[in-house]
């Protein structure tokens, strides 16, 4: 005799209900023959028979909850089905079980789904589509399953809840998100990414805010503009930061070339570049970026504009954006991401005793290429940005 027993079915799943027997009493099964079927809160699943013979008791009726691991059928292995009617019991030299035999539980572990689960007469429901009825405030009774025997399927239970289609809906990808996929998807199988994160203080944006947000020539200073500044100027005491790696050869570049992310509409991410930033003011770094997204948003960008950088800036793309994980744009070697400007609680020391501040803060964080770098000197390289950033002069910048 070969007991059949529920098996686990997952981490955390330690029941299931017994929704439908494949076999009868009587019936021969195969090894590895689908045998019942059994619905959990996270699947529906074919159980296959653990030994080929002869099915002789079922322990556990459809619609029963069962525990994992407890019997819900007997097999006989030595034994040949029935030539009678479909209730026929073999010859085994055991008794069959009566009904009432078959359809009680042996044991604790199986129990009779509640009344409430079922969605009319005969109708089981598993958990999950109790589970989405009951929290869409839906009758089971009210619902018509297009399952086996009736039965309400989760689509089913989608449905009703939705009070609508539900049909999934086939969106084609544009040809710009399409090639940022493509290559980025490249860049991660070719590149062994590397990230670390750290908060600078931002002070120097009280002064800005301050003194105003425009440079002499009436151009935006951003955010993005400001940390760019010190970034930019920290890759002279990090050189191997500007650079590009072409066939297992890293090109470390005299010249800073840095691309900005910019999103656009629908299309994905283009990254325009402004070419020979090391020596760039503030003021003039504002013009070159603000020329750079009007031929943007005109779509006037030509292909220098989009060619040689050698270190990019991934900006906050909302006031909310503490940091972001960008991935490095081949064959550059690593990318800085700025997080939004926050004020938020900063403990000072006054004269030896802590004192609760509002402060201006930033998170900055470097993917950078594990072929060429490492956290340290990817943290000493932003603490850099962060010093620099501090000491910047942006009344004389502007």
């Amino acid at each position: 005799m070969a007991d059949v027993t529920l098996p686990s079915l997952g981490e955390s799943v330690t029941e299931g209900i017994i929704t439908q027997w494949f076999k009868k009493v009587g019936d021969a099964v195969a090894r590895d023959e689908p045998l019942f079927e059994v619905s959990t809160d996270k699947v529906d699943s074919e159980m296959p028979s653990p030994a080929a013979g002869v099915l002789v008791q079922i322990l556990a009726e459809e619609g029963d909850t069962v525990q994992t691991g407890a019997r819900v059928a007997v097999i006989d292995e030595s034994a040949v089905a029935g030539t009678g009617g479909g209730d026929a019991v073999p010859d085994t030299g055991a008794t069959p079980p009566s009904t009432a035999e078959r359809s009680a539980p042996v044991a604790p572990a199986v129990a009779a789904v509640a009344s409430s689960s079922i969605g009319g007469p005969g109708v089981v429901l598993s958990p999950v589509v109790r589970r989405i009825l009951a929290d869409g405030g839906v009758e089971p009774s009210t619902v018509s399953g297009t399952g086996a025997g009736g039965a309400i399927t989760r689509r089913d239970a989608e449905r009703a809840v939705a009070q609508g289609p539900t049909e999934e809906i086939v969106v084609a990808l544009s040809n710009g998100r399409r090639r940022m996929g493509q290559h980025m998807s490249v860049s991660v199988l070719t590149t062994p990414h590397g990230f670390v994160a750290v908060e600078l203080d931002a002070s120097v944006f009280d002064e800005l805010d301050a003194q105003g947000r425009e440079t002499r020539e009436g151009y935006a200073i951003t955010d993005e503009a400001v940390v760019t500044i010190a970034a930019v100027r920290a890759l002279g005491e990090f050189e191997f930061l500007n650079a590009t790696f072409t066939n297992d050869q890293l090109t470390q570049h005299r010249t800073v070339s840095v691309g900005f992310t910019r999103h656009v509409a629908d299309d994905g991410m283009l990254v325009p570049v402004v070419h020979a930033a090391a020596g760039l003011t503030l003021r003039a770094l504002a013009r070159r970026t603000a020329e750079l997204d009007e031929r943007l948003a005109s779509r006037q960008l030509n292909a220098d504009d989009l060619m040689g950088g050698t270190f990019t800036v991934a900006a906050a793309t909302s006031a909310n954006t503490l940091w972001s994980e960008p991935i490095i744009i081949q064959p550059q070697v690593a990318v800085l991401s700025v997080g939004a400007v926050r004020r938020v609680p900063v403990v000072v020391e006054r004269e030896g005793v802590p004192t609760l501040e509002v402060g201006r803060r930033v998170i900055v964080g470097l993917t950078f290429d594990h072929r060429v770098c490492d956290t340290a000197a990817a943290t000493r390289y932003l603490e850099r940005v962060g010093e620099l950033l501090s000491g910047l002069d942006v009344n004389g910048e502007r």
